[in-house]
């Protein structure tokens, strides 16, 4: 650790979500460099060297950085459609539009996509992206440069298609790409971004799309490309009963024990949504320490179901929270899937049991670290981890009369950040972003979606 550069706060609620949930009413963090040196009860230690920066955090909670673990940034632009589908009319809908993105597009796309998350209290997200129209340019780079410049630590989970209507799939023909570039293309972009080393600020995952977008052969193929570079896998899985029935008609089983006749099951993947998943589902995902990214507003905005999230975690399932794309979640904030998580899940079986306040911040922190395969590094607040926290400013109106600030950050009003940290760095204060100029991004990505309207409209 780098002791030449610390930053004390002090006079904190701190929330650590560490293996044994440890909170300080009243408590002090000390960061140096870019991990965490040490934290506890009460005022920092005197005598410290190297002091740059004291934060005064009377009022606020500290919690881990949130940890987003399924978006797909390109959506952005497409905010607003096919409000009242299911899933697979609303992909029939909008595929044509999306297909038709490109590289000034995407950039714009992943700025907002970044920078709302960033906003409220995310340090490390996540694009699925699986679009790539032929001639639109470098998409992969330009969504890893707004990253890079939002200051977010970030996995791109490199997306692909290629089964399209002619094969039985949904995406429109000329939407998706052949096995062989779609391979080669995935392999470049890993050998490209992909960064392994401790505190790494850009990975990249092998990412086909979804049972009912992509051949059997590359999801084994992918399967094996992923394990031969050492890299992580993510797909889409059991979100819709359309998509059981759609598994069940095309390979004869349901989703979970396609996936694992395909090689996608096991400690270095995770899965969207798993909505429909049965006891059996659940035991294998159990079993193989498969990951899943939860996503209550987009399983709600598309009526796909609820989740049995009480029954995964129960049975050891690494779960960690996800945004989904923002033309299945309009707002586009990770901060506030942590209460829709909670209410949602107390409208299924397990009623008021479902899920405790502090079950849904250790979803969205180190269960999203989990499910990324970071939890060594971010997730919980701990010495030696990267110094990844957010400041949630908790004693204005919306927050001062709540007895107990997690629940406040959790079933309260979407809580003002006051500073986001990445690696030591701020990136956020008193919710603006530091390294981006918003007001810009703003018009880019109004431009950039009647762009992309206009050109669907011609096509």
């Amino acid at each position: 650790m780098a002791a030449d550069r610390r930053i004390v706060i002090e006079n904190c609620s701190i929330a650590t979500v560490d293996a044994d949930d440890t909170e300080y009413p009243s408590g002090h963090l000390v960061l140096a460099g870019d991990r965490i040196e040490s934290l506890g009860a009460g005022q920092a230690p005197e005598g410290l060297e190297n002091v740059v920066r004291r934060i005064d955090a009377t009022g606020h909670l500290v919690t881990p950085g949130l940890v987003n673990t399924h978006h797909h940034f390109y959506q952005w632009i497409t905010r607003g459609l096919a409000t009242d589908h299911n899933l697979f009319d609303w992909l029939v809908a909008l595929y044509p539009t999306w297909a038709r993105i490109d590289e000034r597009m995407t950039y714009a796309a992943a700025q907002g996509s970044l920078g709302m998350m960033a906003r409220g209290g995310v340090t490390t997200a996540m694009d699925h992206h699986y679009v790539f129209p032929k001639g639109s340019g470098d998409l992969s780079g330009s969504i890893i440069r707004a990253a890079r410049e939002t200051g977010v630590r970030f996995t791109l989970a490199r997306g692909s298609m290629d089964r399209s209507e002619k094969d039985g799939g949904l995406p429109p023909d000329f939407a998706v790409e052949t096995l062989e570039g779609a391979l080669a293309a995935t392999e470049a972009t890993v050998d490209e971004h992909h960064d392994a080393s401790f505190g790494a600020m850009t990975q990249v995952a092998v990412a086909p799309c979804s049972p009912f977008s992509v051949s059997t052969e590359l999801m084994r193929q992918g399967a094996e490309l992923a394990r031969r570079k050492g890299v992580r896998l993510h797909t889409h899985g059991s979100e819709t009963v359309e998509e059981e029935q759609f598994c069940k008609e095309l390979f004869g089983m349901g989703p979970t024990d396609y996936f694992e006749s395909t090689g996608w099951l096991g400690e270095d993947v995770w899965m969207a949504h798993c909505v429909h998943m049965n006891d059996s589902d659940i035991a294998a995902f159990a079993r193989t320490r498969t990951g899943v990214a939860h996503c209550p507003s987009s399983n709600a905005r598309l009526a796909a179901g609820i989740a049995r999230v009480p029954d995964m975690l129960a049975a050891g399932v690494p779960v960690g929270l996800g945004v989904d794309g923002t033309a299945s979640n309009e707002s586009g904030e990770l901060h506030t899937e942590l209460r829709n998580a909670l209410l949602i899940n107390r409208l299924g079986a397990h009623r008021e049991a479902a899920l405790t306040a502090r079950q849904a911040l250790r979803l969205g922190t180190y269960g999203g670290a989990q499910v990324l395969g970071r939890a060594p590094e971010i997730g919980s607040l701990e010495p030696g981890k990267l110094a990844d926290l957010v400041l949630w400013k908790l004693d204005t109106l919306a927050h001062a009369s709540i007895a107990d600030p997690v629940t406040a950050l959790v079933l309260g009003a979407a809580a003002p950040v006051t500073a986001s940290f990445v690696n030591g760095e701020q990136i956020v204060e008193n919710g603006r972003l530091l390294h981006v100029d918003e007001d810009a991004v703003a018009r880019s990505t109004r431009d950039e979606a009647r762009r992309l309207a206009r050109i669907a409209a011609g096509a």
